[in-house]
């Protein structure tokens, strides 16, 4: 599978770019746009949060493949050393941390969608924060009851 899979869902001729911008970088905005030119190659438009969002998948798909070619200890211990941060939970979190990882990034990459894997990783690593600061051990206070808040 490629990056660039849906890439070509969403085609515009140049001359579309310079006789309505706005219309093309309003649909930049919300999806890649393939802007194909007579003189040259096409050209992809996007987001800059589209463009960041690819750029850490790779990133962190780098980090997984190091992992995997790493064949000492289990895969949570092999995740730790890339993420360091693990070792701040508990070694059954590490486990389910190490493969919910893997799964988010093999949903992301099979769905072209950044945003599964990077958002699995910010939440464990932000657990991971929390725990560290201790605050996984804090007695939780539910309240029972529904209450009403004023606005601000």
């Amino acid at each position: 599978m490629t990056m660039t899979a849906d890439l070509s869902a969403a085609v515009r001729r140049s001359s579309d770019l310079s006789k309505h911008p706005a219309e093309v970088f309003a649909e930049a905005d919300k999806h890649p746009v393939t802007v194909t030119r007579r003189d040259g190659a096409a050209l992809v438009l996007m987001s800059q949060r589209e463009a960041e969002g690819r750029a850490h998948l790779l990133d962190f798909a780098a980090q997984l493949i190091t992992v995997t070619l790493d064949e000492s200890g289990t895969l949570a211990a092999r995740m730790a050393k890339a993420f360091p941060w693990m070792l701040a939970l508990s070694p059954s979190d590490r486990e389910s941390c190490a493969q919910d990882l893997v799964d988010a990034a093999r949903a992301s990459f099979s769905t072209n969608q950044p945003h599964l894997a990077l958002a699995e990783l910010t939440s464990w690593k932000e657990t991971a924060t929390a725990v560290a600061a201790g605050l996984g051990s804090a007695d939780l206070e539910w309240l029972e009851e529904d209450e009403t808040v004023e606005r601000p």
